[in-house]
Formats: structure tokens, sequence, C-alpha cells
């Protein structure tokens, strides 16, 4: 008998075979997908966190390209984890219907989904990776080893932000709609985050309202262990993203029956 799509997924141990089965299509692009993780956060680190970083002096207390560094290791993570759980997953739902392929064999729904999850915060874990081996190379790492300890942050950050990309993945009609997720959500939490500026130069509303944001969160826990600060509200961060993810992965699997159960 056919389960309800409201009902709470299982997490097995089978998701882990989707894991494998995307890192063996991932290894044959490791060339191209290196480039970019290093060159991207290069040309920002370079224009924005030298360029501009000269006319803008310190911010917060910090050179610019220090204060920008850390923040764009969160929303670089965030950038890469929406683009997998949309583009990519959409592909395989879609146009190649990996997934009908994969539901023949043991696998589910549910281990599909976790999979995917877990595989899209991995990549966002590279990224942050190859944007903080940059940014210690430029002199904007201070916080010494500690700054090892924002790569479970963008894990957690990463589960955060790939159950919503898999819901717009699951209620696309093809690859334009993922416009409005960008155009929506995305940028303005790119913009309103804290990666570029301090929160404290917003208006009291404005400022209630980027509370709201996971990537908020997520920037005001990686940004001390990168440059060396002590870390506030751990527990208060840590409950949003982690409210956010469960959330999310739980509405992920909810869309993606409701499409793939027929």
């Amino acid at each position: 008998m056919k389960r309800s799509i409201w009902t709470f997924p299982r997490l097995r141990l089978a998701a882990f075979a989707l894991l494998e089965r995307n890192f063996l299509v991932w290894r044959k692009l490791i060339g191209p997908a290196i480039a970019l993780n290093f060159g991207e956060p290069l040309i920002y680190l370079l224009g924005l966190g030298l360029g501009l970083g000269h006319l803008v002096g310190a911010v917060g207390g910090l050179p610019y390209l220090t204060f920008l560094a850390s923040g764009v290791v969160a929303s670089s993570a965030m950038t890469t984890v929406s683009f997998e759980g949309m583009y990519s997953v959409f592909t395989r739902m879609v146009p190649q219907k990996t997934y009908d392929a994969i539901m023949a064999t043991p696998l589910d729904i549910d281990d599909i989904v976790l999979g995917e999850t877990v595989w899209a915060a991995a990549k966002g874990v590279l990224s942050a990776i190859a944007i903080l081996v940059v940014a210690s190379l430029l002199g904007a790492v201070h916080g010494g080893w500690m700054a090892l300890w924002a790569i479970p942050v963008v894990f957690l950050m990463g589960l955060t932000f790939a159950g919503p990309a898999i819901v717009m993945s699951a209620v696309a009609g093809s690859y334009d709609f993922f416009n409005y997720y960008f155009v929506l959500v995305v940028t303005p939490m790119f913009m309103l985050s804290g990666v570029f500026f301090p929160l404290d130069s917003f208006p009291p509303a404005l400022l209630l309202a980027v509370q709201a944001l996971p990537l908020t969160h997520a920037v005001a826990l990686i940004r001390p262990l990168i440059v060396g600060q002590p870390l506030t509200d751990i527990a208060l961060h840590l409950t949003v993203l982690s409210v956010y993810a469960v959330l999310g992965y739980y509405l992920a699997v909810v869309f993606v029956r409701r499409r793939l159960w027929v």
C-alpha cells in the first residue's frame, strides 16, 4: 500500500548509493569544477576585496578583504548548493529520467532526496574549501586552525539550502522557472545577510527581517571563525539553520513524491 506523500521520510544508508553515483559522474568533470571553484572566488576577492577595499578601508574593525572573504565563503556555498539542488536535480528528474531508473532498484524517493541533499551540501563544502584556500593565500584568514570549523558549519548550511532548491526542482516545468528562486530568494539573501557590509548599517525594521534569513546566521557563525573573533549566540544560529534544514528536507521529500508518484 502506497504511503501518503506527507509521511515523514525514512533515513536509510541506502541513500549513499546515490552519493556514489553522483560522485562518479562529477569525477569526469572535476577539471572544470575545480577551475570554477578556485577562479570565481579569486576574481571576487581580488576585484572587490582589494579593489573596492582600497576605497572602503576597514569594515567592522576588519580589513575589507578579510570581511568580504568570510562572507563569500557562506554566500558562494549557498549559490553552489542552490544550483546543484535545482539545475542538476531537475536534469536527473525530468530530461534524463534518472530517478525513474533508480526507483526500479531497492532505492526509493526518500533515499533519492536524502542522497541529493547530502551531495549538494558536500559540493557546497568543496566550494567553501576552495575559497578558504584562496583567502588564505591572500592573507585574509586570521582565525588560524579555528577557520577549519567553518567547514562543518558550511555543511549544515548546505543541508539548509538543499531542501528548498529541490522543492523548486519538483515544481518546475522548465529551467527558466528557477529564475524566480534566484531573483526572489538567493539574490536578496546574497545582498542583505551581511556578506558585503555589516548588518548594523540597516534600519531597525530591516534588521529584524534579515534575522529570519538562514544566510544571516551562517555568516554570523562563519565570519568569527575565519577572522579570529569570539563566537556569540552559537545555539541560536545552529538552531535556526537546523530548523530550516529539517523543514526543507521534509518538504523536498513531499514535493518530489507528489511529482514522481503516479
